[in-house]
């Protein structure tokens, strides 16, 4: 995985998480709902990335 592949993904679950908290602070639904979902799409990327490391 490339350092700046990390560093995206590694962006992206913060932001995720970031959404998650304000989402759930302010009462927002969607916005809580977006963040976890960003999060699992990081984690997704993170993964595909560790097996195609593996397979080098």
């Amino acid at each position: 995985m490339g350092i700046v592949d990390k560093a995206k993904n590694a962006a992206e679950d913060a932001v995720g998480k970031a959404k998650e908290v304000i989402g759930d602070v302010t009462d927002n639904k969607d916005l809580e709902a977006e963040g976890k979902k960003d999060q699992g799409s990081a984690g997704v990327k993170k993964v595909g990335e560790n097996i195609k490391d593996t397979f080098k």
